[in-house]
C-alpha cells in the first residue's frame, strides 16, 4: 500500500512540473537553432527559403503522429477554425521566422536571443487586450505584472539605444578573435534595422501564442493543430519565398549546412515546439508559455561565444538583466493568479456539490407519490 502511495504522489509531482521541464528542454532546443542558423546564414542560405525548408521537415515529422494518435479525438475542422490556422501560418511562419532572421543577420546571436526577452511583457499587453488575462489594479499580483512589463520594455529600450564596449565571454586565440573581426567586417551590423525586425518579429510571435490560445478551445487537438501550422508554414512561405527570391538556384540544398538548420529547426523548434507550446499554452496560458526565454539566451550567449566567437556588448548585458528582473515580476504575478484561481476552485467545489445534492433531493421528492413524503407537524 505503501509503494502504491509513492507511485501516485510520484505521479502527482511529475503532473506538476510537467510544465516547468517541457518548457526549460524547449529553450536548449532553441538555443541550438539560433547558432545553426546563424552560421547557415552566415553561409548565404536564404532565410525566406529556409522557413519553407524547416516548414515542409516539421510536417512530415508531425503529421504521421497527429494521423495516429488524434484520430479519435480529433475535432471536426470549421472555416472558424481553419481562418485562425491560416493567421497562426501568417503569424509565426512567415512574419515572425522571417524578420528573425533579417534581426539576426543584421545584430548576432547573443543579441538576438536576448532580445527575445521581450516577448513575456508583449504577450502579456496582448493577452490583457484580448481579454485572456485580467488586472486589477487592487490587488498585487496585477501591479506586479504591470510593473514588470514597464521594466522589460526599459530594458529593452537600453539594448536598442546603447551598444557599450565588447566584452569577451570566453577567451579566444589571437586567431579566433581575428576571424571573429572579420566576420563583423563581412557582415555588416546594422543594429537599428536588426531591432526593428526584432521588434516586430516579438510581436507577430505574441500574436501567434494569443491566436494559439484561442484556436485550442475550439480545436483542442495539439499534434494535428502543430500539423496544420506547419503545412500553412510551407503553403504561405513558399508564396513569400517565390516572391522575394527569383534565382531558382537559390533552393539548392545538399548535404551541409543548409540542411542540417532545416532538419533541426524544422523537428525541434516547428514540429516539437508546437505541439509542446500548445500543450503548456492549454495547461497554463501564453503568459507562462513565453516566461522562460532569458534561459535560452544564457544557453546561447554561452554557444555563440564558444563556437561563433561572438562578443557580447555591455549594453546587451544590462539592458537582458533588467529584462529578466521584469519579466520574473510578470511571472510573480501570473503565479499568484494562479493560486488565487486553484483556491477559488477548491472552495466553489463544495458549495456546487451541496447544490447538486439539493436538487438530487428535490428531484427524488418530486417522484415520491404524496402519501410517502412526510408532512409537517
Amino acid at each position: 500500500m505503501a509503494m502504491r502511495d509513492l507511485v501516485v504522489e510520484f505521479s502527482h509531482f511529475l503532473a506538476k512540473i510537467k510544465p516547468y521541464l517541457l518548457m526549460v528542454s524547449l529553450q536548449f532546443g532553441y538555443a541550438g537553432m539560433y547558432i545553426i542558423t546563424m552560421i547557415c546564414l552566415k553561409r548565404g542560405m536564404s532565410h525566406w527559403i529556409l522557413v519553407v525548408y524547416r516548414h515542409a521537415v516539421a510536417f512530415v515529422a508531425v503529421a504521421p503522429f497527429a494521423l495516429l494518435l488524434e484520430r479519435k479525438t480529433r475535432p471536426k475542422m470549421t472555416t472558424r477554425v481553419f481562418l485562425k490556422i491560416i493567421a497562426l501560418g501568417i503569424l509565426e511562419p512567415v512574419i515572425d521566422q522571417n524578420l528573425y532572421y533579417v534581426g539576426l543577420k543584421s545584430t548576432t546571436a547573443t543579441y538576438a536571443s536576448a532580445f527575445v526577452n521581450v516577448l513575456p511583457a508583449v504577450t502579456f499587453i496582448l493577452a490583457v487586450i484580448f481579454r485572456l488575462e485580467k488586472v486589477n489594479l487592487k490587488k498585487v499580483s496585477s501591479m506586479a505584472k504591470l510593473i514588470g512589463t514597464a521594466i522589460t520594455v526599459g530594458g529593452a529600450m537600453v539594448m536598442t539605444l546603447y551598444k557599450g564596449p565588447a566584452i569577451h565571454l570566453v577567451p579566444h586565440s589571437a586567431s579566433g578573435g581575428h576571424h571573429a573581426e572579420a566576420a563583423g567586417i563581412v557582415g555588416v551590423q546594422n543594429w537599428v534595422t536588426g531591432t526593428i525586425c526584432l521588434l516586430c518579429c516579438i510581436v507577430g510571435w505574441a500574436g501567434f501564442f494569443i491566436v494559439q490560445s484561442m484556436t485550442l478551445n475550439e480545436y483542442p487537438a495539439e499534434l494535428s493543430l502543430a500539423a496544420w501550422v506547419c503545412l500553412m508554414g510551407v503553403v504561405e512561405g513558399g508564396i513569400v519565398a517565390l516572391v522575394m527570391e527569383r534565382d531558382m538556384s537559390a533552393w539548392a540544398i545538399g548535404l551541409d549546412s543548409r540542411l542540417l538548420a532545416a532538419a533541426y529547426s524544422g523537428v525541434v523548434c516547428s514540429g516539437i515546439a508546437y505541439y509542446v507550446q500548445s500543450v503548456v499554452n492549454k495547461m497554463r496560458g501564453p503568459v507562462f508559455v513565453t516566461a522562460f526565454s532569458p534561459l535560452s539566451m544564457v544557453i546561447t550567449a554561452f554557444l555563440a561565444a564558444l563556437i561563433l566567437a561572438e562578443n557580447a556588448h555591455l549594453g546587451s548585458l544590462i539592458g537582458a538583466f533588467i529584462i529578466v528582473i521584469g519579466l520574473y515580476f510578470v511571472v510573480w504575478g501570473k503565479s499568484k493568479d494562479n493560486e488565487s484561481m486553484e483556491k477559488g476552485k477548491l472552495q466553489e467545489l463544495p458549495i456546487v456539490m451541496e447544490k447538486e445534492r439539493g436538487e438530487s433531493l428535490n428531484i427524488i421528492n418530486a417522484k415520491l407519490p404524496a402519501e410517502n413524503i412526510p408532512r409537517e407537524a
